[in-house]
């Protein structure tokens, strides 16, 4: 067991994990916390008019527009990552002038995201009791005001789960984004942990990206439960 630990390979190992697991891991929770946020930018609007833009929505839109928007959304949700990883090769290097590395994953990783955060989002609100909606209405709010003073405040504890989980599902994206080039922790347990036989660096790699969820979870499921009313309500003192 001790010629294990002072072995000249594990040696290696605990040096690299020593020099380079600090900035993978800065990039994988920059890449992850960029690709969430742009992903958000488009899906939760998405989801919102996934909603309300139906026929008896509050703010109806074409037919045509909502079945391109459904099969668009449909479409992206069904190609698997890495294969869509490489089909988004020419934009990345058409915006960022290069295919390969931590910020070129971003592209990828926005665009398979935001079509499930739109999703996500439609499920929230779909779970919203439309008497509140009805109630809404029959008080004159403007659609506008419904959504963002009605519903989207009604549906934060759902909505905060569905982020949860969306930041760790684009956070698993990253990881399998090291097989292109990406950087990161899924890039150090791929290139150099698997491909070179680093079983060490592998597992200690994994172990983190275990603990950021872990970690995320955590704090995800807090605020879902913090921010909902109806606990807050069964918990009063009569």
């Amino acid at each position: 067991m001790l010629e294990f630990f002072q072995s000249p390979k594990l040696l290696e190992q605990v040096d690299y994990l020593v020099r380079n697991l600090p900035f993978a891991l800065w990039e994988t929770i920059y890449t992850t916390v960029l690709a969430t946020a742009l992903a958000y930018l488009i899906g939760l609007p998405l989801g919102v008019m996934l909603v309300t833009g139906e026929e008896k929505g509050i703010r109806p839109l074409p037919p045509i527009l909502m079945r391109c928007l459904n099969t668009v959304v449909n479409l992206l949700r069904s190609v698997p990552f890495l294969i869509l990883m490489v089909l988004v090769i020419p934009l990345s290097r058409l915006v960022l002038g290069t295919s390969v590395g931590t910020a070129a994953s971003i592209i990828p990783l926005f665009i398979a995201a935001f079509p499930f955060v739109a999703r996500l989002v439609e499920g929230s609100i779909r779970e919203m009791d439309g008497g509140v909606v009805e109630a809404a209405q029959s008080m004159g709010c403007t659609p506008l005001q419904i959504i963002t003073k009605v519903m989207l405040p009604e549906c934060l504890p759902s909505l905060l789960t569905g982020f949860t989980n969306a930041f760790i599902t684009i956070l698993s994206y990253g990881a399998m984004a090291g097989a292109i080039g990406a950087g990161g922790l899924g890039n150090m347990a791929l290139n150099y942990g698997f491909q070179r036989r680093h079983t060490f660096a592998m597992w200690v790699s994994v172990l983190v990206l275990v603990l950021l969820v872990q970690l995320f979870q955590t704090i995800g499921s807090w605020a879902a439960t913090h921010f909902d009313k109806r606990l807050h309500r069964g918990g009063k003192k009569k």
